[in-house]
């Protein structure tokens, strides 16, 4: 009795799981080349269907206002991190959008996102491959700064391409986010059709989440430098250069002497923080020495500029 209890359990479980699995599939994307990206996204909430929920219109082409609402809740663009004093609203930077409809929150986040949409942009315009691609790629940068390979994709209606999305497009390409054809076209004028923008979206989300982006490097402080030269004996002199950097992970090194006449210039590089640890923002004193021939006169280099350096070789002081 057991055992039958739990087959028909069982038994009920693959009924119901495949009952859903047929409820959560799209019934016109069936041997679409993007079917898989298109259920995958519609899994997370990122897509919907058409005007009826059972169907996707794969072929049909994307509205402006459904290509900026696709990249930015694809690509998890928010403006959380700015506080306005007056509500921002579609319209003040698109003035042939409404400020209430489905959309006008999509176009404040990617505008205060930079996805750099025409000012002149109406909600029903159909969006062409070129403007998807540019914003897409837009959307991407904006999640971190990844680094491309340096080649060039020779697309044949490269001469169609707006100069502004040339950039976007290549890199979407090295990316393997788009593609061309089997004629190496792009199609840039072309209206994308809502297969292939969820296919892109789907391969950008792909590549955001496995793509590590370059460091955030520190950013280098301007610091005036203190020279102060004390006597140890009659033939050298101690020298002590000194500043305040912005917290105790930044530092200075004498990376060299160079002498010119009489002059024994005394060349400074700034020690910046190690990017993976944290350090209390205090102002800090820092200052590093070194020793000179007393016949020379110790001095700093008038408008050098400075370089960071991380190796450990040199005069260090922190």
């Amino acid at each position: 009795m057991r055992k039958r209890s739990l087959l028909i359990m069982a038994l009920i479980a693959m009924m119901l799981f495949s009952v859903g699995q047929t409820v959560f599939a799209f019934k016109d994307i069936k041997n679409d080349a993007n079917e898989h990206k298109i259920n995958e996204l519609k899994k997370h909430g990122i897509i919907k269907g058409g005007n009826k929920e059972d169907k996707f219109n794969p072929k049909g082409k994307l509205s402006y206002a459904e290509g900026i609402s696709l990249i930015v809740k694809g690509m998890g663009l928010n403006i959380d991190n700015i506080r306005f004093i007056k509500e921002p609203l579609a319209s003040d930077s698109y003035p042939n959008l409404k400020d209430k409809a489905w959309y006008s929150e999509a176009f404040v986040i990617a505008n205060y996102n930079g996805l750099d949409i025409p000012k002149t942009v109406k909600a029903n315009d159909n969006m062409t491959r070129e403007q998807f691609a540019h914003h897409l790629f837009k959307a991407i940068v904006k999640k971190g700064d990844y680094a491309f390979v340096e080649m060039y994709a020779m697309i044949k209606d490269e001469a169609d391409i707006n100069n502004a999305y040339k950039n976007s497009i290549q890199k979407l390409l090295i990316a393997k986010i788009a593609t061309l054809d089997s004629s190496n076209k792009f199609y840039p004028k072309q209206a994308i059709t809502r297969s292939t923008a969820a296919g892109w979206l789907y391969d950008a989300i792909t590549f955001v989440k496995e793509t590590k982006p370059i460091p955030e490097q520190p950013v280098q402080p301007n610091l005036e430098y203190k020279l102060i030269v004390t006597p140890v004996n009659t033939e050298v002199n101690k020298v002590t250069v000194s500043t305040q950097v912005p917290h105790p992970g930044y530092g200075i090194r004498i990376s060299s002497i160079s002498f010119e006449g009489k002059e024994a210039v005394i060349h400074i590089e700034i020690v910046m923080p190690d990017p993976d640890k944290m350090y209390p923002q205090v102002i800090t004193d820092v200052q590093v020495t070194t020793y000179v021939d007393a016949t020379f006169k110790p001095v700093l280099p008038v408008g050098s500029q400075l370089s960071s350096s991380s190796s450990s070789t040199g005069i260090i002081a922190k």
